[in-house]
Order: structure tokens, then C-alpha cells, then sequence
């Protein structure tokens, strides 16, 4: 099985088009998550928030969701009734996902900040196998003991003050092997996380 990841779109609606194009024409995956920051900075809020409730996607609140202004009473709506968690099982593996840590979408995860210990603990408490985090845009795979976590990085193109990785990602399971891919290269030519 395969599962697409995307995280912190912040309203661009143009790369959230090809990432999903890509993700249902050229890798075929069979379900897609999102890790959150639907919206903030990008010039298509609503049309990126229409998407994802269109799409019916799996999405968890990142801090900008929660401080969205300008958009429609139902878009505004969507994005105040995410959940902060998320979990899922797929066949044998438990994922849960978040935009920051568990239960926190201001925090998030750096792989210099952390150690194995910490996330085969993080793992084992939240009773998962792959934990998929957004947040901090810089993409990240790391396998531990027990599982692993993903952050597949950030998809807006647009130029920000924030740098952005323009990545998104593909998690192969039960293997919970993960492939990176940037919007701005060819589909076939993943990045190391």
C-alpha cells in the first residue's frame, strides 16, 4: 500500500494541484494525509481548504489553521473542527499523525533536537508505528526500534520569507519504506529526507 504525505501547503493551490496529480497519476498511491498549515502566507486559502474537504483528505490542524482570517463561514469552519491528532490503522500498522508533536501544532520536531530514545519512546506511548509530523518544512525520515517518523516537508513554491523544501512524500507499507519528491523536479527522481 501506498500513502502520499503532504504538509504546510500555506494556500498554494497550484502546487497542491501537481502534488496530487503526481500522487494519483504517477506514483498511484491509495490514500493521501496531510500534516496541516492547509493555509497562511499562499494567495489561494480557500481554493486549497475546497480542495482538501473536496478530496476528502486527511488532515490534522496546524497553527496557521487555527489563525486563518478572510476565508468563507464553511471553509473557516473545516479548518476549526481539524483535529490537532489523528490515527489510523493500515492492515498491521498503526500511524499517527499531528502538525507539530502529539498533541501541540506550535512545537515541532528537529532532528537535531531529538534522539532515538526519545522517539522509540514517543512511538511506544502513542501506541503507533509511523508518526507523520509537518511543521518545521524541513523534511525528515527516521526509522528507530520501534517505527518511524516522517515529515515529508513543505509544499508551497511561492518565494516567502520562510525557506521552503517544495517536497512532498510517498510511504510504502507495511515496509514503511518513505520516498521525497520535489514539485520543481521530475516525479521519477525521489530526494534523500
Amino acid at each position: 500500500m501506498k500513502i502520499g504525505v503532504i504538509a504546510d501547503i500555506h494556500g498554494d493551490y497550484a502546487a497542491l494541484q501537481t502534488a496530487l496529480e503526481r500522487l494519483d497519476h504517477f506514483h498511484h498511491v491509495d490514500d493521501i494525509l496531510c500534516a496541516g498549515d492547509l493555509v497562511g502566507r499562499g494567495p489561494d486559502q480557500d481554493k486549497v481548504v475546497r480542495l482538501i474537504r473536496e478530496r476528502s483528505i486527511p488532515s490534522v490542524k496546524g497553527n496557521h489553521d487555527e489563525w486563518a482570517h478572510g476565508l468563507s463561514a464553511e471553509d473557516a469552519r473545516f479548518l476549526e473542527d481539524l483535529p490537532i491528532n489523528w490515527e489510523r490503522q493500515y492492515g498491521s500498522v498503526r500511524v499517527f499523525m499531528c502538525h507539530g508533536k502529539p498533541g501541540n501544532n506550535i512545537w515541532g520536531l528537529y532532528r537535531d533536537h531529538i534522539s532515538n530514545t526519545l522517539l522509540n519512546m514517543m512511538l511506544q506511548s502513542l501506541n503507533a508505528d509511523v508518526l507523520i509530523v509537518g511543521h518545521t518544512h524541513v523534511p525528515m525520515f527516521i526509522r528507530v526500534a520501534e517505527g518511524c517518523v516522517i515529515n515529508p516537508g513543505s509544499l508551497y513554491t511561492f518565494s516567502s520569507q520562510r525557506v521552503t523544501s517544495h517536497t512532498y512524500g510517498v510511504l510504502t507499507l507495511p515496509d514503511m519504506e518513505f520516498e521525497l519528491f520535489d514539485l520543481t523536479t521530475e516525479p521519477n527522481r525521489p530526494v534523500m529526507p
